[in-house]
């Protein structure tokens, strides 16, 4: 499948998509948020796929925000609209991949990109990343979960300094690792091949059991949901896998695991 907004590109069982609007400092505008969708549902059922990084064409960055001039003339209505649906195809679809999803920071992470960051279930971030939600200088606040996962990496305090300030609140890489918003920060020439290095020692690991920790750990921060049951029930489901079978065959043969994501 091609797409207009995005480059796939494939290196080995790990999937990079790269948003690349460059000249737009890869905004997030519908029809991009939809080609994300579609590459997300794609790269879910392809079974080749262990990893996923996620980045920004160019050095400048990864997203410098949502594109305003989309929404500008929105309704109160519409703007529910947008928010609803921004959540369901990309950003709560990030975080309920079943599959790990590493963002690569490169650059500016603003509004709408860093809100995508958040919902990757870790981040990289180059040494010349810039971090934040400016919203509130546009008399509107995070629509894509910021409020709620910010607060959910950083805490409430430092989540609420971050949003209040908008554009005066956009901290760098250095201080966003202080924080815990990123976890790892590197030079911005190896930013690419440390997530490649990361996704690789994940890809090693059984996929199912990589897709039960993801539903585990993200139980704790859905409403209603009891994350020590989600944890229990995962962890017994691992025990009817052939990736189970496989992999403790292989720890007490004392050879390498070939798992097939069964």
């Amino acid at each position: 499948m091609s797409y207009a907004n995005l480059l796939i590109t494939d290196t080995d069982s790990i999937r990079t998509i790269t948003i690349n609007r460059p000249d737009q400092l890869n905004a997030l505008n519908r029809a991009t948020i939809d080609e994300l969708d579609k590459a997300l549902d794609a790269a879910e059922k392809d079974k080749t796929v262990r990893v996923l990084v996620i980045t920004g064409s160019g050095p400048k960055a990864f997203v410098a925000g949502a594109d305003i001039k989309e929404f500008a003339d929105f309704s109160v209505e519409e703007g529910k609209a947008l928010s609803a649906d921004g959540h369901k195809k990309l950003f709560t679809h990030v975080e309920r991949m079943n599959k790990p999803v590493i963002a690569a920071v490169n650059g500016f992470a603003l509004g709408g990109g860093l809100e995508l960051a958040m919902s990757c279930h870790f981040r990289v971030a180059s040494d010349n990343a810039k971090l934040g939600l400016p919203e509130v200088g546009l008399g509107v606040i995070p629509g894509y979960g910021g409020t709620q996962r910010l607060a959910q990496l950083v805490g409430k305090g430092k989540a609420m300094e971050m949003i209040l300030l908008g554009s005066a609140g956009m901290i760098p890489a250095e201080e966003a690792i202080q924080w815990g918003l990123v976890n790892h920060v590197v030079p911005a020439e190896q930013l690419l091949s440390t997530c490649m290095e990361l996704a690789g020692k994940i890809a090693r690991n059984s996929p199912t059991a990589l897709g039960a920790a993801i539903r585990a750990v993200n139980a704790a921060y859905e409403p209603g949901a009891d994350g020590m049951q989600r944890e229990i029930e995962e962890f017994g489901k691992c025990f009817g896998t052939a990736d189970f079978k496989e992999g403790t065959s292989a720890f007490m043969e004392k050879r390498k695991a070939s798992f097939t994501g069964a």
